[in-house]
């Protein structure tokens, strides 16, 4: 079916300090903003048929280098939101771990509904959901890039692959990095996951395996 590059936004004031959650306002920095550069220029040589991003800010200001160097638009998805972390959202990792449900979202994840906000099992219902009406618009092997958020990405690797929630926290999605679904008719594949080209240099061509 289709090669999909779901690629985290890239490094804000948030990060490491504060959930950011679903709220307004929040952008790139300095360092981002870099990391977005760095991800297009990654990215420029591919044959890419579609740029998508969550309608959140930092999402979509990732995503606008590359559309600008493609000459394409950034389709704005709703599926590709960050999870809703409800009354959660704005806390700090101290606030957060001083919560009775901490226990629950860090070993129990599939159990876990945020007060005011959603579980993590209906934020995958509408990832999942998102993703498959997307790539149903598009041919074998054609290659669409989706910018979304660190648990977002979690969850739709966890889906495709039919890995449990549980496990999703097993997974390490690090701003401005690259992860690789390959959906065919017979089944899913995951190419690669926080592939982060600031690090690694240019995208290797073999990252893209020829479907069976």
């Amino acid at each position: 079916m289709t090669i999909v590059l779901l690629v985290r936004h890239g490094q804000n004031d948030y990060i490491g300090k504060r959930l950011a959650g679903r709220l307004p306002g929040v952008h790139l920095n300095d360092e981002g903003l870099k990391q977005a550069q760095t991800v297009a220029q990654t990215l420029k040589e591919l044959p890419i048929k579609s740029i998508y991003s969550s309608p959140l800010e930092r999402a979509i200001e990732t995503a606008r280098p590359l559309a600008d160097i493609k000459s394409l638009p950034v389709i704005i998805n709703h599926a590709l939101l960050e999870v809703d972390f409800g009354h959660w959202t704005g806390m700090t990792q101290q606030e957060m771990e001083s919560q009775s449900m901490w226990h629950t979202v860090q070993t129990n994840p599939i159990d876990m509904r945020f007060p005011g906000g959603e579980s993590f099992s209906e934020a995958q219902e509408r990832i999942t959901k998102g993703l498959f009406e997307i790539i149903s618009l598009y041919d074998k092997n054609e290659i669409i890039v989706c910018f979304s958020h660190s648990d977002a990405i979690k969850l739709a690797i966890t889906s495709a692959l039919s890995v449990s929630i549980n496990s999703f926290q097993k997974l390490i999605i690090n701003p401005a990095s690259i992860s690789i679904l390959n959906f065919t008719a017979n089944r899913n594949y995951l190419v690669c996951t926080n592939w982060q080209p600031s690090l690694a240099g240019s995208l290797p061509a073999e990252i893209f395996p020829a479907s069976p």
